[in-house]
Order: C-alpha cells, then sequence, then structure tokens
C-alpha cells in the first residue's frame, strides 16, 4: 500500500543534525591512515565507530528503528555497532579513494548496464542514497576515460569531512556540484550535455522540498520530489546506483534502469515521475534487505511530515 499525497514537507531532520566529528581529530586521522595505511588505521576506527555509537543515543534509536525493519527481527548491540561500523569504514576509505589509491579496492562493476553508452549519448542521472559508497564509482570513474562521473550534494552537513577530503586531492571540487545554489541545474545540465553520469542522492529532503508519502520497509516515509523533477525537467535517462561496501576492501557497484524522461510528453509527466518514484524507493529496498548495514540514514526516517 503506497500513499501520494502531494501537499505534505518532509522534516529535514538529518539537517538539523551536527557534524558530530572534531576537527583535530579528523587531521589526525588523515595523517595515520595515509601515513601508517588502512590496516593499521583501521583499528582505531573500530574506537571510532564504538564511541559514536555508545554517545550518539539519537543515531542509536535511529539505527535500531531502520535495521529492524530491514531485518525484520529484533536487533541488539552486535548488529548496531555493525552499522556504524559500516558507516565508518565507508567514511574511512573515502581517504584511500580521494587519494587515488584505487590499487587497495577490490571494486567489483555490475555491467548488466553498459554505462559508457550512456556518456557517449548525453549523460545520465545516478539516483543513489545515503548508502555504502558513491565515491567507489566517482573514484572508478576517474581510472576510466569512458567514464565520466560528477556528484551533486548539500555540503553543509560535511563541511569538516569534505575540507579534510579537499586538502588531499583539491582538483576533485571540480566535480563536485553543490545543491542549493543558483547555478546548481545548470552545472548539471552542462554536465549531462557533456556526456556525465550525474549523481544525486535521493532519500533525503533539503529544506522543505515538497515529497511524497510511499510504503518504505513496511511504513510510510518521505520522499523528496525535487531530484525526479529535475530528471523530468532536464529530459534525461535516470538510473539506480548503489555502491556497497562488502566488508574487508571489497565494493560492489550496482546499477538498475530506473526512468528515462527524453521521450517524455508534457501531458505524461506527472505520471512517469509518479512512475519513478515508486521505482527508486522499490530499488533501495531491495538493497536495504540485500545489505541492510550500508544505508546510512541515522535520523527517524519516518517522522511525520510538517503542516
Amino acid at each position: 500500500m503506497k500513499t501520494a499525497r502531494k501537499a505534505s514537507y518532509a522534516r529535514a531532520a538529518w539537517r538539523e543534525q551536527r557534524e558530530r566529528s572534531n576537527l583535530c581529530i579528523m587531521k589526525f586521522m588523515r595523517w595515520i591512515s595515509l601515513t601508517c595505511g588502512r590496516s593499521a588505521s583501521r583499528i582505531l576506527l573500530r574506537g571510532i565507530a564504538l564511541y559514536f555509537l555508545l554517545f550518539s543515543p539519537t543515531a542509536r534509536t535511529a539505527s535500531r528503528n531502520y535495521l529492524e525493519r530491514a531485518l525484520g527481527r529484533t536487533i541488539g548491540w552486535k548488529q548496531l555497532y555493525r552499522h556504524f561500523f559500516c558507516f565508518a569504514s565507508t567514511i574511512h576509505d573515502r581517504i584511500y579513494l580521494t587519494a587515488n589509491r584505487m590499487e587497495q579496492f577490490d571494486i567489483a562493476l555490475d555491467d548488466h548496464i553498459n554505462l559508457p553508452e550512456y556518456t557517449c549519448r548525453r549523460g545520465a542521472i545516478l539516483m543513489g542514497a545515503h548508502m555504502g559508497s558513491f565515491e567507489a564509482l566517482y573514484a572508478l570513474g576517474r581510472t576510466r576515460p569512458d567514464l565520466k562521473v560528477s556528484l551533486v550534494m548539500y555540503e553543509e552537513n560535511a563541511r569538516k569531512l569534505n575540507q579534510i577530503l579537499a586538502t588531499i586531492n583539491p582538483a576533485l571540487r571540480h566535480d563536485i556540484i553543490s545543491l542549493g545554489q543558483i547555478d546548481t541545474m545548470i552545472r548539471i545540465r552542462d554536465r549531462l550535455k557533456n556526456g556525465y553520469l550525474v549523481g544525486i542522492l535521493a532519500d533525503r529532503t533539503l529544506r522543505e522540498e515538497p515529497s511524497r508519502n510511499i510504503c518504505f520497509l513496511g511504513s510510510i516515509a518521505h520522499f523528496p520530489y525535487g531530484p525526479f523533477r529535475l530528471a523530468a525537467l532536464l529530459r534525461c535517462p535516470v538510473i539506480f546506483m548503489a555502491g556497497l561496501y562488502r566488508g574487508g576492501n571489497r565494493y560492489s557497484l550496482h546499477f538498475d534502469a530506473l526512468a528515462d524522461f527524453s521521450e517524455t510528453s508534457h501531458e505524461d509527466k506527472e505520471q512517469y515521475l509518479i512512475a519513478a518514484m515508486d521505482n527508486y524507493v522499490r530499488f533501495l529496498e531491495k538493497y536495504c534487505r540485500l545489505a541492510p548495514y550500508n544505508w546510512f540514514n541515522f535520523h527517524d526516517f519516518w517522522k511525520e511530515p510538517m503542516d
């Protein structure tokens, strides 16, 4: 069962959460990670994950709520810690992916969708979620001339982390498009015209963005119209993308055809938009069940919307 109430505005609870990071500690982790290597620095990472698990009650409650839905059973501290450590691992690996140390990772690419075919034409939007690592594809794209990847993101909630990563590889700023700017849509359009795969994470609302109620993991949740309206307006193909962390140094990149607005008539646009949102939530639910510890929304995702 699903609901399509357009006149609601989702509470962007994730925007109310402050970035719980100490800049000095993050700089230390960057230094020890690049100096001592991934295996040694992951020992510290386990302590960091445990700290946030113990002293972040809101995130811990949200993690439990989500995992019990995804796993279909009551969960304990072991599963909670695994969720936090999975998140910490993907953040830690961004240091090495940003530094172009691809040889440290085993990244499997699901190639049943021919991505270079899209880059040879007009590009496509990769509709992702706060799941696993988009950076794994982003880094892979830098090693392959046939894959040009750019990322649209809201930077305010991870300003310190982005500052640290920018010092590792300043050139990567070129491929980041900041959400909420006057020229955001123009920059996305230009990247698509140049054959880029443009990544957008569509499982969070920005400000009081119009949202739609859809059944997700057994209960109604609120998903933003914005990313789908953008794709419809730009008349481009949309592909669902999930970069799943598989433990150790392993990632797997998965792609599913989501929608193609390039041939949609004005009269059918709203119908296609609704269908695209339904498909997105269906794929998101599929990968949440396939790799439940990879979804990283540590807030009350099923909270009632604002009036």
